[in-house]
């Protein structure tokens, strides 16, 4: 287990402040692998600057019971190494002060942690799922087994929408100051996403709450950028190898490469996030759609036609000539024209970064997992912008193949005749539509009265339909690795 006393000296980054004097004025819902690389990472970055004491309460609703575990044994202490291409370097991330898990701990403590009026934060990463919401964003779902278990017993929530609400109506009832609920999850508008799904959840269960929510609450957007792999046994080797022997089960590996966009709209005060590099702005949305296009689009365009042709990482991809001029087209040919980015935004060199960034041999991120979840990312990351190019005219081609690579993968066997482990929220609809059609126009039919993927829109256009059924018929016939070549070479 990690100690902070017997690290190597070789490890420079670690805690130089008193952990002792930290006050835990965030609570995060969802310590998973992307917030110890990155919001967690900043706020112990600050801390180190010396001017900050601000610290942060780990809180998971479900599952994370043996990180949780592990977590507490070390002292919330835990490894972050950053690899890059040639080099790599360990951090020891300090910024943890407590943890709270609902299953050890009960929801009850976690109610009344996030009512303590001390907590003016509570951020977020759950992902798109943990909001609850219809496909779509049209509004909170409450058919959602938690949304409607949250609604008959609001003192024992189950969903993150249905904790936030209970602590703010604690909050509410004891006289005190709302706190900021702070998305920092990959997805458009993050914030409103948040917003929608509290005040929808308020309202169902008290409008008065939901009013004293929208007047005294804020739900700032952000965008958040670094790669984090999912950590493997390779990966906590990798870490205790640099720790000199001490394994620490916490421990994340991720890219050099951080970025973290916030709009600056909180209740009170805040972290200075801004001295170690985060970015506070009046519009996230630039930011987030350049993202969620170019980098995220991108990602899945990987995914799907990488794992199609047995490519298990995206920097495997980028070993194939093809795949990266494919990927780089894709990017500024037809995701850069949609979008409408500050002055000082360069797409071109974000671009290349990207590649640079996805070409890394030094981090494994594999394909099958990008590829997860596909039903709820694909209308941001490919399909707002096959709308922005139906309505200009102009070229799509290279998205219609990411969508034709999805439809081949979720018919659930890989180019070379193997099974695929389908992950994602349809994925009984999925697997009935498949089991239903035959392969090739009649998959790609089935596919495309998935409303609540692609709209009542996109399947009726013709130019749409057709070119997604053109590369289906050739990914099938031709597989993907030989269908990208053969629009490069």
């Amino acid at each position: 287990m990690l100690n902070l006393s017997n690290t190597p000296q070789s490890i420079e980054h670690k805690p130089l402040y008193d952990r002792e004097k930290m006050v835990a004025r965030i609570v995060h819902i969802g310590f998973g692998a992307f917030h110890r690389a990155h919001q967690a990472l900043f706020t112990d970055r600050l801390l180190n600057k010396g001017n900050s004491d601000w610290a942060i309460c780990e809180v998971n609703i479900v599952g994370g019971e043996e990180l949780i575990n592990d977590i507490r044994k070390q002292d919330h202490l835990y490894t972050v190494l950053e690899k890059g291409a040639t080099s790599k370097q360990a951090y020891i991330i300090g910024s943890v002060k407590e943890s709270l898990l609902a299953p050890i701990d009960g929801i009850e403590a976690i109610l009344e942690k996030m009512a303590d009026p001390v907590i003016e934060i509570v951020s977020l990463t759950v992902t798109e799922k943990g909001y609850c919401m219809l496909p779509g964003g049209a509004g909170l779902d409450l058919n959602n087994q938690l949304i409607k278990s949250d609604l008959s017993s609001p003192t024992k929530p189950m969903s993150a929408p249905g904790v936030i609400v209970e602590a703010l109506y604690r909050r509410m009832q004891r006289g005190l100051k709302s706190f900021t609920a702070l998305s920092c999850d990959n997805m458009p508008e993050n914030g409103l996403v948040l917003k929608k799904a509290i005040l929808d959840l308020a309202n169902a269960r008290d409008p008065e709450l939901a009013q004293w929510i929208e007047t005294n609450t804020t739900f700032p957007c952000t965008m958040v950028d670094r790669i984090v792999p999912a950590a493997t046994a390779e990966t906590l080797t990798e870490i205790q190898d640099v720790l000199g022997g001490m394994f620490d089960p916490c421990g994340i590996a991720c890219e050099p490469f951080i970025q973290w966009v916030i709009e600056d709209n909180f209740v009170t005060t805040r972290p200075n996030w801004n001295e170690v590099g985060a970015e506070f702005v009046d519009n996230v949305v630039p930011y987030e759609e350049m993202k969620l296009r170019m980098l995220n689009g991108s990602h899945s365009f990987l995914a799907y036609l990488g794992y199609l042709a047995g490519y298990e990482n995206i920097n495997d991809c980028m070993n194939d000539e093809a795949y990266k001029q494919a990927t780089l087209s894709l990017m500024l040919q037809q995701q850069a024209p949609t979008l409408n980015v500050p002055p000082q935004v360069n797409l071109q060199q974000y671009a290349e970064k990207l590649i640079e960034r996805f070409s890394n041999p030094s981090l494994k991120h594999r394909t099958w997992q990008i590829a997860m979840d596909g039903t709820q990312k694909l209308p941001q990351r490919l399909l707002d912008s096959i709308r922005w190019h139906i309505k200009h005219n102009s070229d799509f081609s290279l998205l219609a193949l990411g969508v034709a690579g999805w439809m081949r993968y979720v018919g659930g066997i890989d180019d070379h005749k193997q099974i695929i482990d389908l992950r994602d929220p349809m994925v009984d609809e999925l697997k009935k539509l498949v089991t239903a059609s035959d392969d090739g126009i009649g998959r790609v039919n089935a596919l495309l009265t998935l409303d609540a993927v692609f709209g009542s829109d996109l399947p009726n256009n013709s130019l749409f339909k057709d070119k997604v059924t053109q590369h289906y018929l050739c990914l099938m016939e031709n597989g993907a690795k030989q269908t990208i070549q053969d629009l490069f070479f």
